[in-house]
């Protein structure tokens, strides 16, 4: 660890000096934690950032997966908002009124359990426009968008009804706007032609659970979340192979071997077949598990089987510019 100068019998003028290059340094050591990387790159006119990169267990500092797309300064796009995604959002900046839709890949805890948390607050915010919130239809197992709202706002029976002008847009808020993705194919499930704009579902094998992958057009930029997926996503990978995004967020929850959940996630080396058919500008690992990332060397080992392009492991607040 470095050490600063011991205290010196220098002439009075050198002392000086020496004093003015401390502050000057300090000064500069200041500036720099003041103004990290990753919020410099959300300062670029096209960036995604990753709000939560943790999974479903707490196990240290990572919130739930959660990710913003930002243009120009203002955060238009919510993707998935996990456990503790609330708190990532504030200190992130992300204003509600800014949000041109949010995105729900699909109803575990550590993908939407701040999703009311976000509409709480939004309820404070000079929003006026109808706010469209996308997610998976239901099943025999799981409540799709449109249930999962009036499951939280409904006027009689929600969880939170005092929220229920969410449903009408009455009582001073806006007007949420369920969006339903087909389970069958790609779906464009939302579009706003004079911003640059555009979403696209994907459907994705996660067990039981209705799930969904995203991908999203912005300004020319491209950005795919693969979401929770297993192995058997094979319809995913065929909707996107050769598309070369930008990025491919792909989530980072289980090691190689017997005894994971592979009904539920894809292991490193299925991590790596399927960044090597999309073939992605850049793979960001997020949702990561440390059952993962102790063992984050062989996984990576097992991903560049397949996968040589550019590669990063996502901290919460990272932020990529595009």
């Amino acid at each position: 660890m470095a050490r600063l100068p011991h205290a010196c019998s220098c002439p009075r003028d050198s002392r000086m000096k020496r004093s003015g290059y401390w502050k000057f340094a300090l000064l500069g050591v200041a500036w720099l934690l003041a103004v990290p990387p990753a919020k410099a790159a959300c300062n670029s006119p096209v960036a995604m950032q990753i709000l939560g990169s943790g999974g479903p267990i707490a196990e240290g500092s990572r919130a739930g997966s959660s990710a913003l797309l930002w243009l120009d300064g203002k955060a238009v796009l919510l993707i998935d908002a996990g456990s503790g995604a609330f708190v990532r959002y504030g200190e992130a900046g992300a204003r509600f009124e800014d949000h041109l839709a949010i995105a729900i890949t699909h109803f575990h805890a550590d993908h939407a359990a701040d999703l009311d948390a976000i509409l709480n607050s939004g309820g404070f915010s000079d929003r006026t426009a109808d706010l469209p919130v996308i997610g998976p239809v239901g099943s025999d197992y799981f409540p799709g968008m449109r249930d999962h709202l009036r499951a939280l706002f409904d006027p009689q029976a929600g969880a939170y009804r005092y929220l229920s002008g969410y449903l009408d847009g009455s009582e001073g808020k806006v007007r949420l706007l369920p969006v339903e993705a087909s389970p069958d194919g790609a779906t464009l499930v939302f579009e706003d032609v004079a911003r640059q704009v555009k979403v696209t579902a994907v459907p994705v094998e996660h067990g039981v659970v209705p799930a969904l992958a995203y991908l999203v057009e912005i300004r020319g930029r491209t950005i795919v979340f693969a979401g929770d997926q297993n192995a058997m996503s094979q319809g995913f990978v065929d909707a996107l192979a050769g598309r070369r995004p930008d990025i491919l967020v792909a989530h980072n929850v289980i090691p190689e071997g017997e005894g994971q959940p592979r009904g539920l996630h894809r292991p490193p080396g299925s991590i790596g077949e399927m960044a090597a058919a999309i073939d992605p500008k850049l793979l960001v690992l997020s949702h990561n598990m440390q059952r993962a990332l102790v063992r984050q060397q062989e996984g990576e080992a097992a991903i560049r089987q397949h996968y040589k392009g550019p590669m990063v492991v996502a901290d919460d607040l990272a932020c990529f510019a595009l």
